[in-house]
């Protein structure tokens, strides 16, 4: 009995030794997954608070556990208002991150820790006057009454979709009809995660418009000079076909999770990569080329703080969207690929833009040609993406035809069930925000179908 005790005292003592070795481990030098988490976690929830002023708590409980990975449910925040960051932790101390906010460009994941020079990134302030209720949409906020032949549509939660928190529909240039989720409103900044893609790719042919630059050129980056990814025009990022290697499984530590939350410098971090496939031949969707697509653009300009303003003053004033920021990294880079806040309604404003040509108040914002090519299928996606930064199918294996669609849809598609369709020879826009998993099937076709039957 005494030599049972003996043992059982001893398996104990083992036993705590192996938890303490594991604690010290996760403590010193915490698997990647675990800094993704809460790099994720700091992230989010900072964008939340300081660009949509939600409430820490409920952003960490509905946008970050709620959906996420079990282990997220460990994950706790520390929101610090003065210094303008959030800081989030597994178990209170384990795989330490943090976030920042920075005036004009939102909010950075800061994986190597240093704050202040995240912090010392900045962007101009808007100058341009507030949006009014006296001025009708999308001059300015004031909404006419909605469509009577919508209202049965708009509160279809079928068709808007679990856990939707915005619907807008313009038709002929007038909100027509519009819906928010519980706690959501007109003023809330939604993140629009990949529909940012064709917000970039627009910025990047403005510059190369504005500059006269074709936008087959090559040799985009110096680190690239000498080896096979020299050849990669920019037409191939826009296409998502540069040959580049990059996975973006969500579902675990992959390239497009590794430098959304644990590389300072993302632009850096793609120009890393290898290629593995000859240039324009395979298609590839990858938020890592969009990234690779703003920095480009922002080269062109010799002052940071000038690429920084650009969105600004070249596209988000112009057309009113003034609640839109377009979040940097640590270093500065536009995040092109995922992080841009904006209202439903400025979202539907960036889609009338697609929807008009490119063309605001009679003046050419974006170049004809561009919008053209967001519009032209190409054949390296079977016809499934554009060849500028945009879906010419909606989510889902089924094509838009079988939900009653033809094949002139222009669709602007994000993580967790964002969209942005536009159909422009019926002058028609529907926007829908939420926070819908991919892997509970709603589809945006079904309610696109609905809106435009039932507007004819």
């Amino acid at each position: 009995m005494r030599l049972l005790s003996k043992l059982v005292a001893a398996l104990g003592a083992l036993f705590a030794v192996l938890l303490i070795g594991v604690f010290a481990w996760l403590w010193l030098a915490p698997p990647d997954l675990l800094r993704v988490g809460t790099g994720y976690a700091a992230k989010i929830v900072c964008s939340n608070v300081f660009l949509a002023g939600r409430d820490a708590d409920d952003v960490l409980a509905d946008d970050v556990q709620a959906p996420g990975h079990p282990l997220l449910k460990l994950v706790g925040i520390d929101v610090d208002m003065d210094r303008r960051l959030v800081e989030a932790r597994l178990a209170g101390v384990i795989a330490p991150s943090v976030a920042v906010y920075r005036e004009g460009l939102g909010c950075a994941s800061v994986p190597d820790g240093d704050i202040v020079a995240a912090q010392a990134i900045f962007a101009p302030v808007s100058e341009a006057e507030p949006a009014v209720d006296t001025m009708s949409w999308p001059q300015g906020e004031r909404v006419e009454a909605a469509d009577r032949r919508l209202a049965a549509i708009l509160q279809d939660q079928a068709l808007l979709g679990p856990s939707y928190r915005a619907v807008v529909v313009v038709k002929d240039r007038r909100i027509v009809g519009e819906s928010y989720g519980a706690g959501f409103n007109a003023q809330t900044p939604l993140l629009g995660w990949s529909m940012t893609k064709s917000v970039n790719g627009v910025l990047a042919a403005k510059v190369a418009a504005e500059q006269n630059i074709d936008l087959d050129t090559d040799h985009l980056f110096s680190d690239w000079a000498g080896d096979d990814r020299a050849r990669i025009r920019l037409s191939d990022l826009l296409a998502m076909q540069s040959g580049l290697e990059f996975n973006e499984d969500y579902g675990d530590v992959a390239d497009v999770t590794r430098m959304l939350y644990l590389q300072p410098d993302m632009a850096a971090y793609m120009r890393s990569l290898p290629a593995t496939a000859e240039h324009g031949t395979r298609f590839n969707y990858s938020s890592g080329e969009s990234v690779l697509i703003a920095r480009w653009w922002m080269s062109q300009f010799s002052d940071q703080k000038a690429a920084l303003a650009y969105p600004r003053k070249a596209l988000f004033d112009p057309i009113g969207m003034r609640s839109a920021v377009l979040e940097a990294d640590a270093r500065g880079t536009l995040v092109g690929s995922s992080y841009l806040y904006a209202t439903a309604r400025d979202w539907a404003r960036f889609g009338l833009l697609l929807a008009q040509g490119g063309l605001w108040e009679g003046q050419a914002v974006v170049p004809a040609e561009f919008i053209a090519r967001m519009m032209t299928r190409t054949s390296a996606s079977d016809g499934a993406y554009g060849r500028a930064q945009a879906w010419r199918q909606g989510p889902g294996d089924d094509a838009d035809t079988r939900f009653g669609l033809d094949t002139e849809v222009l669709w602007m598609l994000g993580h967790d069930g964002q969209s942005v369709a536009v159909i422009p020879s019926e002058n028609l826009v529907v926007v829908r925000m939420g926070l819908t998993p991919s892997r509970g099937g709603y589809r945006p076709q079904r309610l696109l179908a609905a809106v435009r039957e039932a507007l004819r």
